[in-house]
């Protein structure tokens, strides 16, 4: 039989438990709770720990009960609750209560200039008169903060209805997320699959997106574990797919199309974009050179019965521009800058007629 429990001996025992990465022991960090109850053999108490997601707390509950088992008793019985400082994450679908319409931008491959149109397309939807955030997807190959000159932007958090949520950077109207704030810009981020998923949702779901008409998504090239997290956490309202006009791009957007076209996966497609339609010097501002192909995304969409949303011509321009982070559609004067606009607006139509015509998208189930 143990001897007399009381809470000094409970707490002793507790002192012996630390917190992995801190090197401190759980009573040092006040994780111990003041709701500590001694009923004969019978302790209970709380934990408290930052975050509902606190990857150790199974580990230190057990080690906690282990703990006063080796030190105080084995016959002791222990309760432990746990309680975090943070309020939950919203359970799915209602993660973005405040959002009406979520559009991933795709492509079938890289190269094609998915981020260009993803950037220009968020831009162009704030000078239509539009709530936009734009969340860079590409979580091994960020761009967004390059094409807007943020890159040495650091976000910060504020507390809202109990819960630390990441403040996005707003530039020209637009609220930016990407995890190329969070990493060195010349540093490889070397992440297994899990790993990306997991920074993905936080950039979701952690962040305070606030009141927006449209959530663009920036999301990597081809099809991968990025893709399936996003469907499985966000009910996207439909995609746009971006390609050259060549002809293994146009096979890669097939392939792009029929991804979000599953029967499991069931995001509706709003439309094709054709980017480097055309190459026109600056110049010769009316000649047209069809270097990869001529009007090859605008047969596809007419064979996949999608509506074509745009074609953006190459001008010297538009690769200065997004360098410079200033892109094209901030210039209305300009080819692409009317291309881009443009393509806003036949967005933000199509996305009224699949709304009235469509329900809602449901998030794919995890099994």
């Amino acid at each position: 039989m143990a001897q007399e429990i009381y809470p000094k001996l409970i707490l002793d025992a507790l002192a012996t438990v630390r917190y992995p990465g801190t090197g401190k022991n759980v009573v040092e960090m006040k994780m111990v709770e003041d709701d500590m109850r001694i009923a004969g053999l019978h302790v209970s108490f709380s934990l408290i720990f930052n975050k509902p997601t606190d990857p150790f707390m199974k580990s230190m509950v057990k080690a906690c009960e282990a703990a006063i088992h080796a030190y105080v008793g084995k016959e002791v019985e222990v309760e432990i609750k746990t309680k975090t400082l943070q309020a939950p994450r919203p359970d799915l679908p209602d993660l973005l209560p405040g959002v009406r319409n979520i559009i991933a931008v795709s492509s079938g491959k890289g190269g094609v200039g998915k981020s260009t149109v993803a950037a220009n397309l968020a831009i162009g939807l704030t000078r239509l008169g539009h709530r936009v955030g734009l969340l860079d997807c590409d979580i091994f190959g960020p761009s967004i903060p390059k094409m807007f000159q943020i890159e040495e932007e650091r976000p910060y958090s504020e507390r809202v209805n109990g819960r630390d949520l990441i403040m996005p950077i707003e530039k020209y109207g637009v609220k930016v997320l990407s995890i190329g704030f969070f990493v060195e810009p010349d540093q490889a981020t070397l992440w297994r699959g899990g790993m990306a998923s997991n920074a993905l949702k936080q950039l979701i779901g952690d962040a305070n997106w606030g009141e927006l008409d449209y959530f663009v998504l920036d999301t990597p090239p081809g099809t991968s574990d990025i893709h399936l997290t996003l469907v499985q956490t966000l009910p996207i309202t439909g995609a746009v797919i971006v390609s050259t006009p060549q002809q293994v791009a146009l096979a890669d957007a097939r392939k792009g199309i029929n991804m979000y076209q599953n029967e499991k996966v069931n995001v509706p497609i709003l439309g094709l974009v054709e980017n480097m339609s055309w190459f026109t010097p600056s110049a010769h501002p009316d000649e047209k050179y069809f270097l990869f192909g001529n009007e090859g995304v605008k047969h596809l969409a007419e064979e996949m019965n999608v509506p074509l949303l745009g074609q953006i011509p190459i001008v010297q321009s538009i690769c200065e521009s997004g360098d410079q982070g200033i892109p094209s559609v901030l210039d209305p004067g300009s080819i692409t800058g009317q291309a881009f606009l443009q393509m806003a607006a036949r967005l933000v139509t199509q996305t009224d007629i699949r709304n009235q015509q469509l329900p809602p998208t449901t998030i794919v189930g995890v099994h």
